[in-house]
C-alpha cells in the first residue's frame, strides 16, 4: 500500500491508531459524476443484512470526478480525497476496509475499470476487493438493495441507461455525452433551450417565453449577448443548471419549450427501451415486470413538468411491465451495498 500522489491527505490514519474495524470491517461506496462525487462509509452487513435505513459512518462531497471532463490527474486527486474524508469522518483506517465500490461516470470501457482499479491497489491493502463501474450501476443499485437486475435511467447533467440481467449481462445506451447527443440530459435540454432563444431572436424561429426567463435569469439585456455567455463557459453542468426554469415556462403553457422537454421525454423513453430490448428484461411476450430506476435532476418533479411521468408513460406503451422505482437511498449509499454484496459473492465463491 502506498501514498500515491497524495500522501498528506491519508496523514490521519497516524493520529487514530487501532480503528481497524474489528471482524465485520467497514465498505466504501463511490458515486463519481460531471457535477460532484459523493463517498459514504458503511460498516461491512452481518448474516441479517444491511439496516433498512442503511447507516452511514462518515460522508464526503467533492466536485468532479469525469476523466473525460477534467482530465485523469484532477480525477484521481477528487477520488482519492473523498474517499480519505469519508473514512477520516468514520473514524477508521485504511485497513478496516473490506471492499471498495467505484461508480464513475466515464467509465465506459473495461480499459478504464482496469486502470482505475490498477490505481486503487497502490492506495488500499490487498485484502480489500476493488470494483469499478460506471456511476449508473451505482444509481441502480440504489433502486435495488445493491443488487443489479434491472434498468436504470439516469438523466441530470448528462444521461444514460444501463441494465443488467440476473445472469450478468449487461447493455447500456447514450451516456455518450453532449458532442455525441445526449439530448434528454440537462445539457441537452438547456441547449435546446438556448438554442430557441437565439432562433427566435434572428427569425428562424417562433417566439417563446423563454427569451425573457432565460435574459432575468442571467441578467443579461439582449438574446445577442446569450451566445457571448454561453461560449464564455459552456461546461456542461452550468449549461445544465437552466433546466429548472425551462420546466417552468413549459409548465406555463410556452409551446416551444414544450417541445423541447418532449423531445428529452422521447429520447430518455428510447435509450431504456433499446437497453431492455436488447437484454430482455420484459421476457419474451415484452410483458414481464422489471424494475426501471429513475435518478437525476431532470427526473425530479418538484420544479415544474413531471418528465418522469411522461418517459415511462411512453416506456410503458412497448413494456406494460414496466416498474419504476425513485430510490430512498443516495447512489453513494447503493455502490456501498453493491460492494457488500459482491464481496460476499466472491468470498462464499
Amino acid at each position: 500500500m502506498k501514498r500515491y500522489r497524495n500522501g498528506e491527505i491519508w496523514d490521519f490514519e497516524l493520529e487514530m491508531p487501532g480503528r481497524h474495524g474489528g471482524s465485520r470491517g467497514v465498505l466504501l461506496g463511490l458515486d463519481g459524476g460531471t457535477t460532484s462525487t459523493v463517498c459514504v462509509c458503511m460498516a461491512m452487513p452481518d448474516s441479517g443484512g444491511l439496516p433498512d435505513p442503511p447507516v452511514v459512518l462518515g460522508r464526503a462531497v467533492a466536485g468532479c470526478s469525469n476523466h473525460n471532463s477534467i482530465g485523469e490527474a484532477a480525477a484521481r486527486d477528487t477520488l482519492e480525497q473523498v474517499m480519505a474524508e469519508a473514512l477520516m469522518k468514520s473514524g477508521f483506517l485504511r485497513s478496516a476496509v473490506k471492499a471498495v465500490c467505484l461508480a464513475v461516470s466515464g467509465v465506459n470501457h473495461v480499459t478504464d475499470q482496469h486502470r482505475i482499479q490498477q490505481w486503487l491497489r497502490h492506495i488500499f491493502p490487498g485484502h480489500v476487493k476493488l470494483f469499478v463501474h460506471n456511476d449508473a450501476v451505482a444509481a441502480l443499485a440504489s433502486g435495488t438493495a445493491g443488487k443489479l437486475h434491472g434498468c436504470v435511467l439516469i438523466a441530470g447533467t448528462g444521461t444514460i441507461a444501463y441494465g443488467f440481467t440476473e445472469d450478468g449481462r449487461e447493455a447500456r445506451a447514450a451516456g455518450a455525452g453532449p458532442i455525441l447527443g445526449d439530448w434528454g440530459s440537462g445539457y441537452g435540454i438547456a441547449a435546446q433551450a438556448l438554442t430557441a432563444v437565439v432562433r427566435a431572436h434572428d427569425g428562424r424561429g417562433p417566439p417563446t417565453a423563454l427569451t425573457y426567463a432565460i435574459l432575468e435569469k442571467l441578467r443579461l439585456s439582449s438574446p445577442d449577448e446569450v451566445i457571448g455567455w454561453t461560449y464564455a463557459d459552456p461546461s456542461w453542468a452550468r449549461i445544465a443548471a437552466l433546466v429548472p426554469l425551462v420546466k417552468a415556462c413549459a409548465e406555463a403553457g410556452d409551446e416551444v419549450t414544450q417541445n423541447v422537454l418532449l423531445n428529452a421525454v422521447q429520447e430518455l423513453a428510447a435509450s431504456v427501451k433499446a437497453v431492455v430490448r436488447r437484454l430482455g428484461l420484459s421476457g419474451k411476450d415484452g410483458l414481464e415486470p422489471f424494475p426501471l430506476v429513475m435518478v437525476g435532476g431532470v427526473l425530479e418533479t418538484d420544479d415544474g413538468w413531471d418528465i418522469s411521468k411522461d418517459v415511462v408513460d411512453c416506456i410503458s406503451k412497448d413494456f406494460p411491465g414496466v416498474l419504476p422505482i425513485q430510490p430512498k437511498v443516495e447512489p453513494a449509499v447503493g455502490a456501498a451495498m453493491l460492494a457488500g454484496n459482491l464481496y460476499l459473492k466472491d468470498s462464499s465463491n
